[in-house]
């Protein structure tokens, strides 16, 4: 049995509010679950709308309306037979590689019913975030659809345990979600003792991602309620803002003007794409606010790669982690 990712400390907890669905696990079937993977049993699972699906077999063809579901999806060992935004994900997630016949049925917030409904996928699977009158639609046709939240900030990482268990178990691939989460936690575990032994334990970071709109630059921290968050938290940081995300995702915004609380940090952000201006480095260049900050000061910027996805599963957990410690002992 793996080790549980759970294990996070109280500390990352404290001053959330605002649950937002279970991390309960999936409900399997017991005879697929003994079958292990790519056994042809019904399967059932419940997603985060509380919604029993049901299925004759694990489902093979898959339509992925959401990249972090894609992701997870491939990385089981699922080639998805659709995925909304193709070209987007090819720009922000390059944890796994989409195959050249995956068809793009349509943005992600607005994917497209025919284009899903002409593959017949043998499942759905998307986000709550996706409006109910799509979802209803290919329920209407007798699409089964499975509905996760994007996240869940009183408990991200449980609940990116619980979005590989349930995939898995829809999908028939129960013992590779067991060993992605699994190497998800060896990961973590390395790296907790890379920073350790480079004296780091504890020490303060801060972790953002921003752009350019016009003339300004707007900015989103990552609290301690964000996936980014606890998995810095697992490798023994101390996440150094203090704010309250929203109840999903754990995302603040601010300003550079908000930066000035953080003191002196190791600044992470992630921009993810190299033809735009460097948001901080070259967007903030000349802001006598940002110039003053100590962290900037002390050279402690750290630009993480492009290609990492924020809101992911557990391969792009993986880049982020390997990403922190390669910067933060570099």
């Amino acid at each position: 049995m793996r080790r549980s990712l759970l294990a996070v400390p109280a500390a990352l907890l404290l001053g959330l509010t605002g649950a937002c669905g279970t991390t309960a696990p999936a409900a399997t079937d017991p005879a697929s679950e003994e079958a292990g993977s790519g056994g042809g049993e019904a399967v059932s699972v419940v997603d985060d709308r509380g919604e029993t699906v049901e299925l004759d077999a694990p489902a093979e063809e898959v339509v992925a309306l959401e990249w972090g579901l894609a992701e997870n999806l491939v990385a089981l060992g699922v080639m998805p037979v659709g995925v909304a935004d193709v070209e987007g994900f090819g720009t922000w997630n390059d944890a796994v590689e989409l195959d050249e016949g995956v068809v793009d049925v349509g943005t992600r917030g607005e994917p497209s019913v025919d284009a899903i409904i002409g593959l017949d996928p043998e499942l759905v699977v998307t986000t709550t975030d996706l409006p109910e009158t799509i979802i209803n639609q290919l329920e209407d046709v007798g699409l089964p659809v499975v509905a996760l939240k994007g996240s869940n900030a009183d408990d991200p990482l449980g609940h990116l345990e619980r979005t590989v268990d349930v995939l898995a178990e829809a999908t028939g691939t129960v013992d590779k979600g067991e060993q992605l989460l699994a190497d998800l936690d060896a990961t973590i575990q390395d790296g907790r003792a890379a920073l350790a032994e480079a004296g780091l334990e504890d020490a303060k970071f801060a972790m953002a991602d921003g752009w350019q709109d016009g003339g300004a630059v707007s900015i989103r921290m990552f609290t301690q309620g964000s996936l980014l968050g606890a998995l810095a938290g697992e490798l023994g940081l101390v996440n150094a803002w203090e704010g309250e995300g929203d109840a999903v995702y754990g995302l603040q915004s601010t300003d550079v003007e908000g930066l000035t609380q953080l003191g002196d940090v190791h600044f992470l952000y992630i921009a993810n794409d190299s033809a735009q201006p460097d948001p901080f480095t070259e967007g903030l260049a000349g802001n006598a606010v940002w110039n003053g900050l100590p962290f900037v000061e002390a050279g402690n910027v750290h630009r993480l790669p492009d290609g990492i996805w924020m809101f992911g599963g557990p391969r792009s957990a993986e880049q982020y982690v390997t990403a922190v410690v390669e910067a933060l002992t570099a």
